[in-house]
Formats: structure tokens, sequence, C-alpha cells
């Protein structure tokens, strides 16, 4: 059994399926098929027990039976009239004596059945059942008591069952016949039903195919419109999923590219740079002390600059499953700008930083969160000129920090979220380009908004929205 089980489940979905249907379709014919001999059997069996009862309901059955009594007895071979000739007939006495009707066709053998109705009187109308003649031919039998000069008993009259059986038997070879072809064709049925019913799944199995050997994440299931099927929404899951695969191969291209062209800048000038001094060293000539500590200074900017932009790198390219040292939780967001005032404050002695701050809680991370704070305050401290002002405002979840630098240019707004991009007036800053772009993400994570407008008067406003309450939520227990 375990062999067959392993030997059908290896076999391919179109062919068990075609099994199945198969086996469905054979089952349901069976019993149909077997119903339908049975009630044709009984059908036929009660036509003959009819034509029994009508030659035993006759008034003269009792003078026939006495007829057949003494004809028994003195050894005569008269015909009794009213017997058809086709049939059995004969009296059983209560000692197991048979008289058969000279006009019948055979004699039937005894059974206990017809005993039973000699001894049983309260039989009535007489019992039916089958029995055999003398040749061993089957026929059908009803046995009717009743009482004589001589005793108790019975009439024993049959009919040949020849014709019913030979016509049971053609209908169960019919039926067979109707059966064979029924599962046939179901077997053939269900092969193309599994054939056109899988066609999108072979479909789909060469697509994944494909992908598998060529990489190749631009191939698309056609999928119709109108479609709500199983099948369909299969397909337009995998499309959607090779999209999403083929955006995200292609922002991790880019991502390499631009991380590459940017940290190339900070390499060579460190690279020329420590090539001017190991020249110093390896010649013997000395560079001016001015000039040395220049270099010192140059080195270990663009090493910081390096730092920062390695950094930024490793935060975008990390997921939210590989931060295994912090959590979301409740954060107050009131707490996390003040820190980051306070980061920034150090990074722009020069500038006035005010702020008006409500509380307000939200679920986030919070190292995460301050980060993204940190760049756009330190976003503001770099673009604001000496001794100006940037404003900060926390309400309602509503977090706003305004400058009053240049501004940014209305046809770099849709850019400013980018990786790696930065305004022509802001490249020769530092900067990697990529503070921006983690605030923007990060933010979103949080299921909150973030935004970058000109501001009235010049400067730029940033506006972050986060989701949260302004009272934090009960600790569990």
């Amino acid at each position: 059994m375990r062999a067959l089980v392993r030997r059908y489940r290896s076999l391919p979905l179109r062919a068990r399926l075609s099994l199945l249907v198969s086996a469905a379709v054979a089952f349901a014919v069976a019993a149909v098929s077997v119903t339908c001999w049975f009630i044709v059997q009984g059908k036929l069996y009660d036509q003959v027990d009819n034509d029994l009862k009508k030659m035993v309901n006759r008034p003269e059955l009792g003078d026939v039976a006495e007829n057949v009594l003494n004809l028994c007895v003195q050894d005569v071979r008269d015909d009794i009239r009213g017997i058809p000739s086709n049939s059995y007939f004969q009296v059983v006495k209560e000692d197991g004596t048979v008289c058969v009707n000279p006009t019948a066709i055979g004699r039937v053998r005894v059974s206990d059945t017809d005993k039973a109705v000699i001894r049983n009187t309260g039989h009535g109308n007489g019992v039916f059942h089958d029995g055999t003649d003398g040749s061993g031919n089957a026929v059908r039998v009803l046995t009717v008591p009743v009482s004589t000069t001589e005793g108790p008993a019975a009439i024993v009259l049959a009919t040949p069952l020849r014709s019913t059986q030979s016509t049971l038997n053609e209908l169960a070879l019919l039926l067979l016949l109707v059966s064979g072809i029924g599962v046939v064709g179901a077997g053939a049925a269900g092969l193309a039903v599994a054939r056109a019913g899988l066609r999108p799944v072979d479909k789909l199995t060469e697509a994944v195919e494909h992908v598998a050997r060529t990489e190749d994440l631009g191939i698309r299931i056609p999928v119709e419109e109108d479609s709500d099927d199983e099948i369909a929404r299969l397909s337009r899951s995998f499309n959607s999923m090779t999209s999403s695969l083929a955006d995200s191969r292609e922002l991790q291209q880019q991502l390499i590219a631009d991380a590459g062209h940017e940290l190339r800048t900070p390499l060579t000038s460190l690279r020329t740079n420590i090539e001017l001094l190991t020249r110093s060293e390896e010649t013997g000539r000395p560079i001016p002390e001015a000039d040395r500590k220049a270099l010192l200074a140059s080195v270990k900017a663009q090493m910081t600059e390096l730092a920062a932009l390695i950094g930024d790198l490793q935060e975008l390219s990390r997921s939210d499953s590989d931060r295994p040292g912090e959590r979301v939780q409740v954060v107050d967001f009131l707490d996390t700008v003040e820190s980051a005032l306070r980061r920034a404050r150090l990074r722009g002695p020069e500038l006035t930083i005010t702020a008006d701050l409500a509380p307000w809680y939200v679920r986030a991370e919070p190292s995460a969160l301050e980060r993204a704070i940190v760049n756009i305050l330190d976003n503001a401290v770099k673009f604001s000129p000496e001794g100006g002002t940037i404003e900060v405002s926390l309400a309602q979840g509503v977090l706003t920090v305004r400058d009053h630098g240049p501004g940014i240019p209305a046809e770099d707004l849709p850019h400013v979220f980018d990786r790696f991009w930065r305004s022509p007036s802001a490249r020769a800053l530092p900067g990697s380009g990529l503070g921006l772009s983690i605030v923007a993400r990060t933010v979103r994570q949080l299921g909150g908004e973030v935004a970058l407008a000109r501001a009235e008067g010049g400067g730029t406003v940033a506006t972050v929205r986060l989701p949260g309450a302004p009272v934090a939520p009960p600790e569990l227990p």
C-alpha cells in the first residue's frame, strides 16, 4: 500500500488529477449501475410474483388441489384446467409426499420453506422464495398453505426464471460496457481538463525556471484583467514579486555605483595627501610645518568624511532584522528632539537655536529616530549663515525645523530625498548626500511623513509627522 502511495505521489500533477477524476467517475458509475441493476431485478421479480399471485387468487384453487391429490392417489394423468402449461404446480402433503399436476412442466424441489408453510397455516397468501426444479434450473416459487380432505398441505406454484435471468445478464453486460466507456471517457476528459487548467502553472514554472537559469527578472506572465481565480492571483503575485526584485536589484546596483563614485573622491584625496607625506619622508625634504599641519588636518577631515559615508551606507543597507540590539518601543519624542538639539548646538555654537516643544510619544527605535532628527538639524546648521537662527517646534506630533539659509531651489525639491543627491550649491560642502535619504527611510518605516519646502522670507522648513499620542500608554504588567 505504501509503495502504491509513493508511486502515486511520484506521478505528475496532471496524471494524478486524471486518475482522481477517473476514480471518482468510476465509483459514481459503478454505484449507479449496481443500483440500476438491483432496481430492474426487483421490478422483474415483482412482475413474476404478480403473475404467480394471479394464479393463486383463483376461487377454485382448493378444488384444483383436491384434484391433484386424487390424480396422485389414482395415478391417472387427466388434465386439470386453469393451470398454465409452462408453470410448475404441485401439492406437498404434511408427510412430505409430492403430488404433481400432470400438465406441469416439471417438479420443484421441496425446501424447508415449503415444509414450514405446511406446519404454520397462518401464512395467509403464501410465501415467495427462490428454488430449483428437478434439473437444477432456477425458479420463482410461491408456497400457499391449504386444507385438504387428507390434512394440511401446501400448493407449490412456480415459474422458470430463465428469461428473467437472461434479461438481467444482458443488462449487467450493457451496464458494464457503458461504465467502461464512461470511465475511459472521464479519464480522457480529466486529462484534457488537467492540461487546460495547469497550462498557466506550466507557464509559471517555465518563468521561474527561466529566472533561475538566466537571472532575468524582466519576465512577466500574461494575465487577463477580468480574471480573478487562483491561477490569476498567483500569476499577479509572481509578476509583482519579480517586479519588486528587479526594482530592488536596480536600486542595489545604483547604490553600489553611487557609493563607488562617492568613495572615490575622498579616497583619491586621502591617497594624494598620504603620498605627499610619504615622499617627504623618503626624500628627506621636509614639508614646511604649516603645510604639514594643513595636510594632516585634510587627512583627518577626509577620514572623518569617509567614516561618515561608510556609516551612512551601512545604515541604508541594513534591514529591520539586522538590528539585533534595538527594538521598537515607546519613545518620548520630546526627549529625542532635545538630545538632537544638544548635539546640533555643539556643531553650530555660533547659531541661535530656539525650541518650542510639546510632549509626544511614538513607537520607534530610539537611536534610529534620533539619528534622523540629527540629520535634519545638521542640514539646518550646515546651510544657516553665521549668527543665524534655527527655529524648532514640536506640536501634536509635527516637528518643524526652519532655517534662514539660502533655501532650496524649486527644481531641486523633488530630489532632496534621493540617495547621494546634492544640489549644485551644496557640493562644495562636506557631506555624502545620504542624510535626508536616511531621514525619509526612518520616518516612512514609522508610518510618518517627511517633507522639505521653501520657507517664506527665505530659508528651508523641514516637517516631520509621526503617529503617536501626547500621553504615554500604560505599561503592561
